[in-house]
């Protein structure tokens, strides 16, 4: 942004901000702006989501038959831990909250900026460092660990994975750094009268994310300079030739990765509760219930990380709780589900792009949700783990 102040039509000075801002690549890369920091987000987000996409597109050309056609499978490996990778910490976990919801938290709240602009750029700058350092390991061989770097594997494996575990850890800081200036962002900075019962729902669902980065990106970042330690150092934490767990491992991971599928989803969920109420001109139903349901779904999703170890020999009592706490995720699941079907029911729904879009996801999420419950069962996903 312009350090300068320019005069308007009547000769006040005039503060720097996203209109009269200086142009020029320089002004972009030292810019305060939040609207512009979303924007480099979205850019840098969009070039990596190229790139682990065309490597989906790649290696599911070479699924066509059962013959090596375009590579060999330890290429395939790496191809496939390279998209996992690039897709869950360079694009989806950063995509919706940092682009979006630098763009657009602070004009909901009627805030100039977030609460702390200076630590937003740093924050985009260690994301480009992560980003960096993920890039290196593969241009350095590449590695095929899979994007979950689950140990005995990733401790003893070959190839620069620490240095992909590096690009990890140094990712999380700029999920912390973000999640903590919007937290802080939505205490503190809201319009005068803008109350926590008047936030638009979209607020609340970056609120809730917010928060989910904050409490689980560190448990994931610890996990990795653990990893870390044990490959360059020889100390045994996770590999049980050295002495270590590998179970520890998938419950520190979980912990990290059950809550990030709601970094994912929660944004969107406050997008689609937007999108209902305006295109079916009508108030949305049951605000307060939404509203809460986004909080419960960040609060419950901490508790639930072990129904992705059914199969890892933990004792069948936390396989029960587990299995048991997973199915009240469905809960204020369904509350939105309901709520968002009750706004269009009755209301004046427009078919236009946004609300196609919107049904879809509806649709879409309805029947991976119901998955989910199935899934959560034991006695079907001890058979259906790790399948297609």
């Amino acid at each position: 942004m312009s350090d300068e102040h320019t005069d308007d039509e009547h000769g006040h000075a005039e503060e720097p901000s996203y209109i009269n801002a200086r142009k020029g690549l320089m002004s972009w890369i030292v810019t305060l702006d939040h609207k512009r920091i979303g924007l480099l987000y979205l850019l840098s987000t969009m070039i990596f989501f190229g790139i682990a996409g065309f490597s989906a597109v790649a290696f599911r050309l070479e699924l066509f038959t059962a013959a090596p056609d375009m590579m060999s499978g330890d290429t395939y490996n790496k191809l496939f831990t390279l998209h996992g990778g690039m897709m869950v910490f360079l694009v989806i976990i950063p995509l919706t909250p940092a682009a979006l919801g630098n763009f657009l938290l602070p004009l909901m709240l009627g805030a100039k900026d977030v609460a702390f602009p200076k630590l937003n750029l740093a924050s985009f700058y260690i994301y480009v460092a992560g980003a960096i350092l993920l890039v290196t390991a593969v241009l350095l061989g590449g590695f095929d660990t899979g994007w979950t770097f689950y140990t005995p594997y990733s401790s003893s494996a070959g190839g620069p994975v620490t240095w992909a575990l590096l690009g990890a850890f140094t990712l999380g800081f700029s999920s912390i750094f973000t999640g903590l200036n919007f937290v802080v962002t939505v205490h503190k900075m809201r319009a005068p009268g803008l109350s926590f019962w008047k936030m638009p729902l979209m607020v609340w669902a970056l609120y809730a994310t917010a928060i989910t980065q904050l409490l689980a990106t560190p448990v994931l970042a610890i996990t990795l300079l653990l990893l870390v330690m044990e490959r360059a150092m020889g100390i045994g934490i996770f590999d049980p030739a050295m002495g270590g767990d590998p179970v520890l491992m998938q419950h520190f991971f979980w912990f990290y990765s059950h809550p990030a599928v709601y970094i994912m989803i929660l944004p969107a969920f406050g997008i689609v509760s937007e999108l209902v109420a305006v295109h079916s001109r009508k108030r949305i139903f049951g605000y307060g219930a939404i509203a809460m349901s986004s909080v419960s779904i960040a609060v419950v999703g901490f508790l639930v990380w072990g129904h992705h170890m059914f199969v890892s020999g933990q004792s069948e009592l936390s396989g029960t709780v587990f299995s048991f706490l997973t199915f009240f995720v469905a809960v204020p699941t369904a509350v939105k589900i309901f709520s968002w079907v009750a706004t269009m029911y009755g209301g004046s729904v427009r078919f236009n792009a946004p609300m196609l879009y919107c049904l879809s996801f509806l649709f879409l999420f309805l029947i991976g949700g119901l998955t989910g419950l199935f899934l959560a069962t034991m006695a079907s996903d001890v058979h259906l783990h790790d399948t297609y």
